[in-house]
């Protein structure tokens, strides 16, 4: 037998003794991120109030009153994106520079902790903005809501806002006349075409059933009266259609925008780690 065998006492002690070169310190600055998100949500609602005091989410839709509705709408993309990247850079670069330093490790593990928690920092930042300033931020970005009668506020309960005013395009008559039913035939007749708009063709049922309705409301021949059910159901149909269009543009450009700030995000935090732990103590 060779004196050169170990034994496995020499073994375990050998690789007990190994150094370590892991630092105790966790590779995540929690402090740090939830600090950085904080500032991004706080950014983002700041930007986001200035936007709307210059009036970028406000759309007109006469064309010689205000902005247009394309030039009010790629204004109100663009600030979009820019508050996303303001907010995020500054979250970002936060979270970097009130890091601890990590010691001990390699130069790329630092850069990718850096990158990780500006990335952390943007999500907990988007967490926040969805969950306590969504209200807010609605409040600001939107129009405020006028006020309602009982008899409206009854109706509005009933039949989904959107189509009150194809409901009322069914019952402009030229000789209007107060009836106390007239908040119920509404109502139904808001049912009606609710239904019909989700379907491809509303069945000829309700077609025929509104256009009895119209005619004995607005004393217009039956001829007229189905007619006009039939122009204002294709009218409710393209504006559906052009706000599900608006919709999915809106989201698309969302979701640039979030992506772009996740991006910018983790980018600036590895600045401010950098500069980090480039301080020297005096």
């Amino acid at each position: 037998m060779g004196s050169d065998v170990k034994s496995p006492e020499f073994t375990v002690t050998h690789l007990e003794r190994q150094p370590v070169n892991e630092a105790h310190s966790s590779g995540v600055s929690w402090g740090a991120v939830i600090g950085g998100a904080f500032v991004t949500a706080a950014m983002y609602l700041i930007l986001l109030a200035l936007g709307a005091g210059f009036g970028l989410s406000a759309i007109s839709p006469w064309a010689n009153v205000g902005m247009s509705a394309a030039t009010a709408g790629s204004l109100a993309v663009i600030w979009l994106i820019v508050t996303e990247l303001i907010a995020s850079a500054f979250g970002g670069y936060l979270t970097g520079r009130l890091r601890t330093k990590w010691t001990s490790i390699h130069n790329d593990e630092v850069y990718f902790r850096d990158t990780a928690n500006g990335f952390l920092a943007w999500a907990v930042a988007l967490v926040v903005s969805v969950a306590f300033l969504a209200s807010a931020a609605t409040s600001m970005a939107g129009a405020p809501t006028p006020a309602r009668s009982n008899a409206e506020t009854s109706a509005s309960a009933a039949v989904a806002e959107p189509t009150m005013y194809f409901v009322d395009e069914l019952f402009r008559s030229g000789r209007p006349a107060t009836d106390a039913n007239d908040a119920q035939v509404r109502v139904e007749a808001g049912r009606i075409l609710t239904n019909g708009l989700k379907q491809s063709q509303m069945p000829a049922s309700d077609q025929t059933y509104l256009g009895h309705l119209v005619a004995a409301r607005t004393g217009m021949n039956q001829a007229e009266a189905d007619k006009r059910v039939s122009d204002v159901l294709n009218d409710a149909r393209q504006a559906e259609d052009k706000t599900r269009k608006a919709t999915a543009r809106v989201l698309l450009w969302l979701f640039l925008s979030m992506l772009l700030g996740a991006f910018v995000a983790s980018y600036s935090a590895t600045i401010g780690g950098r500069q980090r732990d480039h301080v020297r103590a005096a």
